[in-house]
């Protein structure tokens, strides 16, 4: 699956985030700021999650031939993967 470049950027920006809370950690922040920031960049994690997820089962349902029953897999399939990134 091709990723676009604002799904690529999403990545980046979280990986600065992170950067940030571990700076905030070396500099000992309060916690609560720690906290702030790391429930970010959870939010952050999730919605690139169900961006891909999405994704993916879209490219899948139209590349796929066959069934409805088997489109009902994939569907299940990308289900599951959201559940268990919880």
């Amino acid at each position: 699956m091709e990723y676009s470049p604002s799904m690529r950027n999403r990545m980046k920006r979280i990986e600065g985030q992170v950067r940030g809370v571990l700076k905030m950690m070396e500099e000992e922040k309060d916690c609560q700021s720690i906290i702030t920031q790391m429930s970010a960049i959870r939010s952050a994690v999730d919605r690139a999650t169900g961006y891909v997820v999405a994704k993916n089962l879209e490219v899948c349902l139209r590349k796929q031939e066959g069934t409805d029953e088997e489109r009902e897999e994939t569907i299940e399939e990308a289900v599951k993967m959201l559940v268990r990134s919880r």
